[in-house]
């Protein structure tokens, strides 16, 4: 059944916002997939802060252009599907591998990050990075570890000095009671 021209203008402005919205945008083969796998993959990747959506090519190629995107050379021939990533990239690029190893019918076919195109190892790569939180503690630990050093420096340096005094004062406590002791 053929697409009305508004329809189809509709699905073009569609496609441009959900592009603009998104971080990075994920091209994926689907072709064979059941409706619940296709279920499973979208729940995965809405999980991971993102949107799976089949796309008309011809539709999507124009909404590219109108954006300013460069188009890949892949987007043609099988049918697409575009996992757009609206929070992290690596959570939404983990979904896909992942569903892609359970399933051999998923064929990631590379991605778009702003205007660099992204092979299959990238997205495998972004995959394997932890999660926001986890890189946020990493660095405010990086950070904090000097600090912390220097004061454990600081600190054992303080603690010899007040040792070395509780030493004298000892040994001075000592030679007056001996002396009294004598005396």
């Amino acid at each position: 059944m053929a697409i009305s021209k508004a329809r189809k203008e509709e699905l073009v402005a569609q496609y441009i916002e959900m592009l603009e919205r998104s971080n990075a945008v994920i091209f994926t083969e689907f072709r064979g997939l059941t409706n619940t796998e296709m279920t499973k993959l979208r729940r995965a990747v809405r999980e991971a802060g993102g949107a799976y959506h089949v796309t008309k090519l011809t539709l999507l190629r124009r909404a590219m252009e109108q954006a300013g995107y460069p188009i890949p050379e892949y987007l043609s021939g099988a049918p697409l599907a575009l996992s757009f990533c609206y929070d992290e990239i690596p959570g939404v690029a983990k979904a896909l591998t992942e569903f892609a190893k359970e399933n051999e019918m998923t064929v990631i076919r590379g991605g778009l990050m702003g205007d660099q195109f992204l092979t299959l190892e990238q997205i495998e790569a972004l995959a394997e990075l932890p999660p926001m939180e986890v890189l946020r503690a990493q660095i405010l630990g990086l950070l904090e570890a000097p600090a912390a050093n220097l004061v454990g420096v600081i600190q054992s340096g303080v603690a010899q000095v007040v040792n070395v005094l509780n030493a004298y004062i000892e040994q001075g406590e000592e030679g007056t009671a001996t002396a009294e002791a004598a005396g």
